[in-house]
């Protein structure tokens, strides 16, 4: 391995400060004159997302009805985590940190440190494989090129009591799920007979827990 070869690794973080975090890293490198230890560019360009600068932050959008309303959120595939090219090492033997790197990661707020490098002994972070950051760099790339899911909240099984529509005030039992159209299908008794209803997530509220527990 030569000198300032890049390797990966997976950094610890804050839960709720990985995005956080992942900015800092792209803006102190830079502040800092560090960029050629990572895959950052030294200025910033127009429309740049912080993944392509191999600093990612696993995520995926995710549609959630509040109150009758939908809206897209961005949810985290990994809480805690920010996984990272960087040239950590100066040495093929992965025995010579270079300091100045990892004490910049470390003081990047909302870092508590690597995976795996327990903080205040002599453990020293060991890279994750190539083909591991490979197939979470694939993944995170599928999630942004697909649609936005349906949050489910639901589950097969429990019991809802519908809110609007004709069918108001009925109990029903939750037969099948479609997170896609964010439509479920529950069985309601009508006149002594169960008959099967499709309904918005927004018509239904939850009145039990799932039988198992979930």
């Amino acid at each position: 391995m030569a000198e300032c070869e890049k390797q990966w690794y997976v950094l610890q973080t804050l839960t709720g400060q990985e995005q956080k975090a992942q900015r800092q890293i792209v803006a102190q490198a830079r502040s800092a004159g560090l960029c050629e230890f990572f895959d950052i560019p030294a200025e910033p360009s127009r429309g740049e997302t912080l993944n392509d600068f191999n600093v990612v932050v696993p995520t995926e959008r995710v549609k959630e009805i509040k109150d009758g309303k939908q809206r897209i959120v961005t949810r985290r595939l990994c809480p805690g985590y920010v996984v990272l090219r960087m040239a950590l090492y100066a040495d093929a033997s992965l025995r010579q940190i270079n300091q100045e790197l990892w004490q910049f990661i470390l003081n990047i707020p909302g870092v508590t440190g690597f995976v795996g490098c327990k903080r205040g002994t002599n453990q020293k972070p060991r890279p994750i494989t190539d083909e591991e950051a490979a197939n979470l760099i694939r993944r995170v790339a599928a999630e942004d090129k697909r649609k936005p899911r349906l949050k489910v909240v639901f589950q097969v099984g429990e019991t809802v009591r519908v809110t609007e529509g004709p069918f108001m005030n009925f109990n029903g039992v939750i037969e099948q799920i479609d997170p896609d159209s964010g439509r479920l299908q529950i069985s309601v008794s009508i006149f002594g007979r169960s008959a099967p209803v499709t309904l918005e997530y927004w018509q239904v509220e939850r009145i039990t827990e799932h039988p198992e527990g979930v």
